[in-house]
């Protein structure tokens, strides 16, 4: 009998990391997450003075507005989070690889949170606007029936579900809930509704100072979700390889 020696993927009794799992779990990845974070962080403090000093006061609704400069991001990197859960979801059905499974579900966490937030700041602005907390109207009811497709997918992780099937499950529904997104955006396009239609486009009505602002705000925002997704993503990925070596050392 020949002996032959342990190839490096299985000394230790653990397979080598692939790619994509190394760069999110090393320490560059995670100085570049944190950079990230502190960046988007201070910008966002910064903006505050854009906000409350630099952007003008809206005539009609006073104070208030100043909650758009907070609710557009959410919003955005609400559906950004969530074009990150359909992209994650097509890839691992295609490659079948833990990474991709974990990048969807550290976007739909993100994405629930920020679009839960926007949907509170959103009343916040509506009852100032149109004397309601809420109205059941397209652009408004899209965005509740995408946040709760979001939260069932979140819900489907917990369930107890064998991990494959578990998987799959996730995967289906992060290709099928994203058909909403498209609606939220197209809903005030497709429909005559109370939400404003032109906002961010021409004829928008906004002050240079106000453009100016938003336009930090959201650039400060996707510094702190991109930072957000990646220390999401290192965390998941760093508590499967944990739970696998528990795995291994069990049946040792």
């Amino acid at each position: 009998m020949t002996y032959s020696p342990p190839s490096p993927a299985s000394k230790g009794g653990c397979r080598a990391a692939s790619p994509a799992r190394s760069s999110f779990l090393g320490s560059r990845a995670a100085g570049v997450s944190m950079a990230l974070a502190l960046t988007g962080g201070v910008g966002m403090a910064c903006c505050q003075w854009l906000i409350y000093a630099y952007a003008p006061l809206e005539i009609e609704m006073g104070l208030v507005q100043k909650i758009f400069y907070s609710h557009l991001p959410l919003a955005w990197i609400g559906m950004l989070s969530f074009l990150a859960v359909f992209l994650g979801s097509v890839a691992w059905l295609w490659s079948r690889k833990p990474f991709w499974d974990e990048l969807a579900n550290s976007a739909a966490e993100i994405g629930v949170l920020f679009t839960g937030l926007a949907l509170i700041t959103g009343a916040v602005w509506a009852k100032k606007a149109w004397g309601v907390w809420w109205a059941w109207e397209p652009r408004l009811t899209t965005a509740l029936v995408m946040w709760f497709m979001y939260a069932g997918y979140l819900i489907l992780r917990g369930l107890g579900l064998p991990e494959n099937r578990r998987a799959v499950a996730q995967a289906v529904l992060g290709i099928a809930a994203f058909l909403d997104v498209p609606l939220v955006f197209l809903a005030t396009r497709l429909q005559r509704a109370r939400h404003p239609v032109g906002i961010m486009s021409s004829g928008d009505g906004l002050e240079p100072e106000m453009r100016l602002t938003i336009y930090a705000c959201l650039l400060c925002a996707a510094l702190f979700w991109l930072a957000l997704l990646m220390l999401r993503c290192r965390l998941g990925l760093g508590e499967r390889r944990a739970m696998a070596l528990a795995r291994r050392r069990e049946e040792a």
